[in-house]
Parts: structure tokens; C-alpha cells; sequence
């Protein structure tokens, strides 16, 4: 037995949208899809609400959030050995002011 999803397909993303409904009545296929490495977002009234990613994921993502758009790319740095003294170091560099600009007049 072939089982169909309605769902649209961002293929160069690997993104797959479903609807609630769809969701629901093929969730089991939502996960092998996240299993699989596809992002499964799920939309409702046409929003985006929720997502199913692969497991993996989940700690880039909460490290991600946890650095918040201030920490700047610095934070974003992990992942390997000695990615920790990286962040320090560059986090020990002040940025200089920013540049007066000249009055022409």
C-alpha cells in the first residue's frame, strides 16, 4: 500500500510543509521524513507553527537560541575542541567606535 502526504515540497532546502490535518493523519510519515533529515514544518491557516527536525538538530538549535541575535558570531562558534578559548579570545576584542562622519558644508 502506497501512502500519499499532501504536502508541499522545498526540495534545494529540505523543508517539507504539511497542514495540521496532514500532520495528524500522517504523523508516523512526518517522522520518518524527520528521521530521514528533512525539516517537517507544520502550518495552519497558511502560518508556519511548528516543525519536526531530525533529532541531531536540536543542539544547534538550542545553542542557537541561547545565544540570541547580541552574541554575534562568536557565538556561534562550537562544536569542536578548543571552539570554547575562540569564543573568549574574540570576546576580549572591544570594537572600536564608529567612524564620525565629516560635514561636507
Amino acid at each position: 500500500m502506497m501512502v500519499i502526504m499532501t504536502y508541499m515540497t522545498f526540495p534545494t532546502t529540505g523543508v517539507l510543509e504539511v497542514t495540521v490535518a496532514t500532520a495528524k493523519a500522517r504523523f508516523a510519515a512526518c517522522v520518518r521524513e524527520a528521521e530521514q533529515g528533512t525539516t517537517v514544518v507544520i502550518t495552519k491557516h497558511g502560518r508556519r507553527v511548528a516543525a519536526l527536525v531530525p533529532a541531531g538538530d536540536v543542539e544547534e538549535l538550542r545553542r542557537l537560541r541561547a545565544a540570541g541575535p547580541k552574541a554575534g558570531l562568536a557565538s556561534l562558534a562550537g562544536g569542536w575542541e578548543g571552539s570554547d578559548d575562540l569564543v573568549k579570545e574574540i570576546r576580549r576584542y572591544k570594537r572600536t567606535p564608529p567612524r564620525g562622519i565629516p560635514d561636507l558644508e
